[in-house]
């Protein structure tokens, strides 16, 4: 098992280079920020950066705020060299080039629990649950892996400015919906449940940028990312009620912040530190 003590080493930015147990020579980077007090009971929070695999970027953003929030922050860095596109990052690896679903051990989606069981194990958190932040691309990845796998140890999470979602309905395919994954009513049922919070930036409104996903499933989510959050929380709400619950996800808007990941990263801190101190 992998020592990730140096993720403590001392307070504010430490790096290590780290690999997936099952995705061995590809090489990756966890970037922490580590508040100036730090033990084991404090909390964990997971960042997950955006395209441009800017891990050490998101990390810095949130050096300012860890101290104030009490928290631990570890971002994953997935270099494009070893998890290139969409495929490997946003949507976690779950199939092969041919459609093929990949065992769940070889998803990307998995970084987040198998770092926190070996911070557990190594004594360096004593922690039951742990939060999740992604932005942009991050968000498509956060938001993503939530449905699909063990969601028993995350606490919280806030998915902020996603390109696209996974729409939580049955009938629309995989990587737009969840047809095509084990999901059924009563799974639905239960991610409808846990406690979301998309945050979407007001200006960001732009609709012909070269980073806005433009296939036909996304372009029918709305015309750009603010758009497609609240698409994305109406479908939900009214998923929701088919099926006779009530959804547990919130939507912020961020007033005047475009696809601007440090504001966004303050404006989700507050959020975050409420609930893992909850």
């Amino acid at each position: 098992m992998t020592d990730l003590s140096p993720l403590l080493a001392q307070a504010g930015a430490n790096d290590m280079a780290y690999e997936m147990p099952s995705l061995a020579g590809r090489a990756m980077m966890l970037r922490s920020a580590r508040p100036k007090f730090c033990s084991a009971e404090t909390p964990v929070l997971f960042v997950h950066h955006g395209m441009g695999r800017n891990g050490g970027d998101y990390r810095d953003y949130w050096l300012p705020l860890v101290d104030e929030a009490d928290v631990l922050v570890i971002a994953p860095e997935f270099p494009a060299e070893g998890f290139p596109g969409a495929a490997w990052y946003n949507y976690g690896n779950r199939t092969n080039d041919a459609g093929a679903i990949n065992p769940s051990t070889a998803w990307t989606y998995e970084i987040d629990e198998i770092v926190f069981a070996a911070l557990a194990a190594q004594g360096l958190t004593k922690r039951e649950t742990y939060g999740l932040f992604g932005h942009s691309a991050g968000s498509q990845f956060v938001h993503r892996m939530l449905p699909l796998g063990d969601r028993s140890k995350v606490a919280t999470a806030v998915a902020a400015n996603a390109g696209s979602y996974a729409l939580p309905d049955l009938e629309t395919p995989w990587p737009f919906g969840l047809a095509g994954t084990d999901m059924d009513d009563a799974g639905l049922r239960a991610w409808l449940g846990f406690r979301l919070t998309i945050m979407a930036g007001t200006a960001d409104n732009d609709t012909i940028g070269d980073n806005l996903p433009r296939e036909p499933l996304s372009l029918a989510q709305g015309p750009h990312r603010h758009a497609r959050a609240h698409n994305f929380i109406a479908k939900a709400r009214d998923k929701a009620t088919a099926l006779g619950i009530r959804c547990a996800w919130t939507i912020i808007d961020v007033e005047g912040v475009a696809h601007d990941g440090k504001r966004m990263s303050a404006a989700a801190a507050p959020v975050l530190a409420a609930a893992l101190h909850a």
